[in-house]
């Protein structure tokens, strides 16, 4: 079961790791194109490129914003279900502890109890090909 969780924290982390690499890339170069925008004497454009570039900058933040509160979102959500796994896990733990528990009473017991009151009826007994083994004679009861 470790095993198992320990993949699928290691494929959701090299999934997150691909998905903040390419946020970084896409984030240079918009940052760059931004960069190179603001480097040109935008003051002597005509009106309308400069109403051009205030509606791109609004565009670009409220876009910005929209993937801010996406994540802020998801990250609300993961902190959730993360703390739902726990909750889960803890709750388990009664149950897991009866079963050990259970488990080393059973074992307990087999390696404990007297085999010599059981007598297991003949017909269940296995069928073999071999003599029976030499039988031991009784020992004398030995007075105290």
């Amino acid at each position: 079961m470790k095993q198992v969780f320990d993949q699928l924290l290691k494929f959701l982390q090299q999934g997150i790791a691909a998905i903040f690499h390419f946020a970084e890339l896409i984030w240079t170069w918009s940052v760059d194109q931004i960069s190179r925008l603001v480097a040109v004497p935008w003051p002597d454009w005509p009106l309308w490129k400069q109403v051009l570039l205030v509606i791109i900058i609004i565009a670009v933040l409220g876009s910005l914003y929209r993937v801010g509160w996406a994540l802020f979102e998801a990250a609300t959500s993961i902190l959730a279900a993360f703390a739902a796994l726990l909750a889960v896990l803890v709750q388990t733990l009664p149950q897991v502890l009866l079963a050990g528990i259970i488990a080393l009473g059973g074992v307990w017991l087999v390696n404990h109890l007297d085999n010599s009151p059981l007598q297991i009826p003949s017909w269940m007994q296995a069928q073999s090909n071999s003599p029976p083994p030499p039988s031991h004679p009784e020992e004398p009861a030995k007075d105290h």
